[in-house]
């Protein structure tokens, strides 16, 4: 079980959003550097980053503030937000990214995204990010007629390491995950899911450690980690014993 903290980069800093709203972004920190490296020095095994801006315009937009993050870190970085081409793949893969995440692509292109998981095994996450089920495009802008499973069961044997489970009506809200919904997607794919979206408290890390939520590869949290109400130590010192 991984705990995955979170850096959202909006114009070069780390904010955190409320429902995906660029219009309600909180700044956390100036320097996303910095808090890379806090986290990795507080023990956390893996970092997660999203390019706000880029999943807004379709490109890497925050391209310096993930270049610092990578010279800043040894763990490795799962990098989304923007990427809906090979060559925009292949880029961050070669800086150094571990895993890319592909979201947007995913819905529009799905034979982009078995060719690079072919092309890159275990190194490809497909992001989808749901509204009342169903899936959310274009940095959540738009909503799609298709479901978050049936999104998934498209890339069932396409190689993908991961699927990033972000239910949006949760995400920055500090009401907790959608355990049901999460459990019940991962339940119904053979890819390993990681939760996102609304994690709020301790209560919510010790939910993670019961067993039905075993199926899962981890989860992500952003804003209950940035302003304390999730404290790095007790949470990951919680995950090891229970694992």
């Amino acid at each position: 079980m991984i705990l995955f903290p979170a850096i959202d980069l909006k114009n070069g800093q780390c904010v955190r959003l409320r429902q995906g709203d660029m219009d309600q972004a909180t700044v956390f920190n100036d320097d996303p550097t910095a808090q890379a490296a806090a986290f990795e020095r507080q023990g956390f095994q893996w970092l997660h980053v999203v390019d706000l801006d880029g999943a807004f315009a379709g490109k890497p937009m925050n391209g310096r503030a993930v270049d610092a993050i990578l010279k800043a870190v040894s763990f490795p970085v799962q990098l989304g937000g923007g990427i809906r081409d090979m060559t925009t793949v292949e880029g961050w893969l070669a800086k150094g990214v571990a895993r890319v995440i592909i979201g947007t692509a995913a819905v529009r292109d799905p034979a982009f995204v078995r060719a690079a998981a072919r092309a890159h095994p275990g190194r490809i996450v497909v992001g989808i990010d749901a509204r009342d089920g169903m899936v959310a495009v274009e940095g959540w802008a738009e909503t799609s007629t298709l479901s978050a499973a049936d999104l998934g069961r498209r890339f069932e044997d396409a190689g993908v390491a991961a699927i990033v489970y972000t239910d949006i009506a949760r995400d920055g809200m500090l009401g907790g995950i959608n355990w049901d919904g999460t459990i019940a997607l991962a339940k119904a794919l053979s890819i390993p899911v990681i939760a996102s979206g609304g994690l709020a408290s301790m209560a919510d890390i010790e939910r993670l450690t019961q067993a039905d939520a075993a199926i899962l590869e981890g989860a992500i949290t952003g804003r209950a980690l940035y302003d304390g109400r999730i404290d790095p130590a007790t949470a990951l010192a919680r995950i090891r014993e229970a694992a």
